[in-house]
């Protein structure tokens, strides 16, 4: 049965920089734009927001729907992964809630391209199509509960 993982993500941007995420993996210090799973009966939107919150601390809504990448992982894990954005005038203090996060960094995106530590190649994609300017309205996604 196919049963791929829905995941929401966010390049949060301020003067120059982006958030990333700091997190162990298997034992790896790696880098993330703050993401996660969409969990049953939310919103692609809530479920961002909730993320940004866990991960960071910071309580902030996308502005931006920037696409959708469909990626499977080098185990077979199938993503649809849904891609936000959004613009802070400054560099905000952050403050993991999430135990799983052990910190946050403001980064250039050229820092983080070129860093050997991404989580997967969907960070480097993420600020590749944040850095070509396509945006969506959030209009674009419907919630439809019943």
């Amino acid at each position: 049965m196919f049963t791929p993982h829905i995941t929401v993500a966010c390049v949060v941007h301020a003067q120059g920089k982006l958030l990333v995420v700091e997190e162990r993996v298997e034992g790896t210090v790696t880098w993330n734009q703050p993401a996660g799973h969409l969990e049953a009966k939310e919103s692609l939107v809530a479920a961002m927001e909730r993320e940004l919150w866990e991960e960071t601390g910071l309580r902030l809504s996308p502005e931006h729907l920037l696409g959708v990448h469909q990626w499977t992982a080098n185990d077979g894990t199938p993503f649809i992964r849904f891609l936000f954005s959004c613009e802070v005038e400054n560099c905000l203090d952050t403050a993991p809630q999430d135990d799983d996060i052990d910190c946050c960094h403001w980064l250039t995106p050229c820092e983080i391209l070129q860093s050997s530590q991404l989580r997967s190649p969907l960070v480097a994609e993420s600020i590749k199509l944040w850095q070509s300017d396509t945006r969506f309205p959030l209009t674009a996604l419907h919630w439809f509960e019943q």
